[in-house]
């Protein structure tokens, strides 16, 4: 059974840095592209950043140079690094992950994990 754990979240100053972990465990063929999103109180889930199995990354605007999602395929890991945080990061971050679960073409499915919570405070 697959399973994504986050890691990393917690309270930060504005201004102030953190990162993210992402951990995909369990049997699989191949992990594929990989996502962080968020979802700040009252508002719907947004894609962050993600990230191709060739380390091909791209950004959702308010995060584009201030954020860096990398990704380490021998350890099955996404890191989301964040620096010069504001309030309005505050969010729970989700990591995403297209799997092909098996060698069967159709066995390609999207998993989520439960989120880690981000908070940007002073």
């Amino acid at each position: 059974q697959v399973q994504l754990v986050e890691s990393g979240g917690g309270l930060v100053r504005p201004g102030g840095s953190l990162r993210l972990s992402c951990v995909v465990s369990g049997t699989f063929m191949r992990l594929n592209d990989i996502d962080w999103h968020r979802q700040a109180p009252g508002k719907e889930r947004e894609l962050v950043a993600t990230i191709s199995s060739g380390g091909i990354a791209l950004y959702a605007k308010p995060v584009k140079g201030r954020f860096a999602i990398s990704r380490d395929n021998a350890q099955n890991t996404v890191y989301l690094q964040m620096n010069s945080l504001n309030d309005e990061d505050t969010a729970v971050y989700y990591c995403n992950a297209d799997i092909q679960v098996t060698r069967h073409p159709s066995d390609r499915k999207l998993y989520w994990g439960q989120g880690t919570q981000v908070t940007v405070s002073s």
